[in-house]
């Protein structure tokens, strides 16, 4: 036998006898070390199964490497559990970071349209067994996005990252570029209309298809997917997908369980438009995804972009845009009745509680667990008479919910943040009201009386109410009010909430006039 053989048996032998729990701590640390761990798997074939276990769990797609997807997990695409679909749009040059035209098209990718893109992954992966849970990640951007304009986005998976090193990395790039607003590490001056509109231009808007309609019925006749269970469309796409299309997208996963939809507002007068196309999705979604529990979705924003779209005209328009989102009561309604057959619906800025509360009395949410609204009524300077309205209204809905154990109501933005919350935890047969906010809430009597009779259907059970106080002062952003609140159920993906964090942080220092 030769010493080559030799040592590796004797490495075998040593590394078997090791207990489990320490060989599971040495995988760990090599996953962690951020080396590559391809090359480590012929040390044995418990390394083999291990590594590839890790390896195959969580893939990174690009059109590039969609060919080869297929071959590619053959073996192992029963380990696949997250795929995440990066359409990276092509690079661009400060001649188009701002472009003085409607040049904003991002119908191709790598060379590759992205019609060719949905029509190869989504043929691939309907042939896949239905064998447990299968996450779909789906973003559309281009490198460029942060080397001019907006240089503190990022796009990663949905993980998180360590938030220190995002930090640094946007600091280095952001170091001195006065020619797009950064003057030693700090935005000088906000970017242009169409700087804006550049990175929030919809998708395939301007092609391939003749009509709205023609790319419907191209979304209809992909093939179906049945092994998709999770859909994740994240903030970090600025890239506007048209409701439309993602109903006829949706309609191709008859297994989809949980949605989480993070699209950002409108900045002009497409507002309008946008909350009849979202009518539309959310009635798609009540109808043909029987299947979904769980509906996340969050409505983000920016509040120093509104100020930036009130002081520019794109040739003849006049851009009018409000300060702060006015969600429409016909969407809030759809969003309810999509929630009746739910476990779990988070929808945030895109509905008011007030609206969504305005119940028929034949509604019933016989499986919902968890329910978190947002309402703009909860404001220090808002009508006392409407909050207690809102909040009497929501323990009327409360009592047709027989399994809620959670519903928060919350609202945040700089300087302000309010959260109220039930709680029910049948283990110690206890209730709870929770306000948590920036200012200081007087829960009236009547309030206290509603939602008493919520938890007199629990014959026994205690009633208890906790007030806490938030300083305003440390709420930079609707992302800090989230962390402060400490919201119990999840309104937005951790990975975005830290993206908006970092976003807020770098444009601490922005001067916009």
């Amino acid at each position: 036998m030769s010493s080559t053989s030799l040592n590796k048996k004797q490495c075998e032998l040593t590394w078997d006898r090791l207990p489990a729990e320490i060989r599971l701590l040495i995988f760990k640390a090599l996953m962690q070390d951020g080396c590559t761990l391809a090359r480590l798997a012929t040390v044995s074939r418990e390394w083999q199964t291990e590594l590839e276990r890790y390896n195959f769990a969580r893939i990174k797609l690009t059109p590039s490497r969609l060919v080869d997807f297929s071959w590619m997990v053959h073996r192992n695409r029963a380990l696949v559990s997250y795929i995440w679909f990066c359409l990276e749009l092509d690079n661009y040059d400060c001649t188009k970071c701002a472009p003085t035209t409607n040049s904003f098209s991002i119908t191709d990718t790598d060379h590759c349209p992205i019609t060719t893109a949905f029509q190869i992954l989504f043929s691939v992966l309907s042939t896949w067994d239905l064998n447990g849970d299968l996450i779909l990640d789906i973003s559309i951007y281009s490198p460029s996005d942060s080397e001019h304009w907006f240089k503190y986005l990022t796009f990663m998976p949905d993980t998180l990252g360590g938030g220190g090193g995002i930090e640094q990395m946007i600091l280095d790039k952001a170091s001195h570029d006065p020619q797009h607003g950064w003057v030693a590490g700090f935005r000088h001056s906000a970017p242009s209309l169409t700087a804006i509109r550049k990175v929030f231009h919809g998708v395939m808007e301007e092609g391939p298809f003749d009509s709205e309609q023609s790319e419907y019925q191209w979304w209809d006749q992909l093939p179906s997917v049945p092994a998709v269970t999770s859909l994740l469309l994240r903030q970090q796409n600025r890239r506007r997908w048209k409701p439309d299309s993602l109903a006829h997208m949706f309609a191709r996963f008859p297994r989809l369980q949980e949605v989480h939809y993070e699209p950002w507002r409108e900045w002009d007068a497409l507002q309008r438009d946008t909350d009849r196309r979202y009518r539309y999705l959310f009635e798609s979604i009540r109808r043909f995804n029987n299947n979904l529990k769980r509906l996340v979705v969050f409505e983000n924003f920016n509040q120093q972009y509104p100020t930036v779209m009130q002081r520019f005209q794109f040739g003849e328009d006049v851009y009018q845009c409000d300060s702060i989102r006015n969600p429409a009561p016909a969407v809030s309604r759809m969003i309810a009745l999509a929630s009746l057959k739910l476990e779990h619906l988070a929808a945030s800025f895109i509905v008011d509680a007030s609206h969504f509360f305005e119940i028929e009395p034949s509604w019933e949410w016989p499986n919902l667990i968890s329910l978190v609204l947002t309402s703009k009524v909860l404001t220090p300077d808002d009508n006392p008479i409407d909050i207690g309205a809102m909040l009497q209204a929501a323990a009327a809905a409360a009592m047709k919910m027989p399994q809620l154990e959670t519903m928060e109501i919350w609202n945040g933005r700089k300087g302000l943040a309010a959260l109220f919350k039930y709680q029910a935890f049948r283990d110690i047969q206890e209730a709870r009201i929770t306000w948590r906010g920036t200012w200081k809430l007087t829960i009236e009597p009547s309030i206290i009386q509603a939602w008493e009779a919520v938890v007199h259907r629990h014959d026994g059970w205690r009633f208890n109410l906790v007030e806490e106080r938030l300083d305003e002062a440390a709420i930079k952003s609707h992302g800090d009010a989230i962390h402060d609140l400490m919201l119990s159920s999840e309104v937005i993906r951790p990975v975005s909430l830290q993206q908006i964090q970092i976003e807020q942080k770098a444009l601490e220092g922005v001067k916009t006039v």
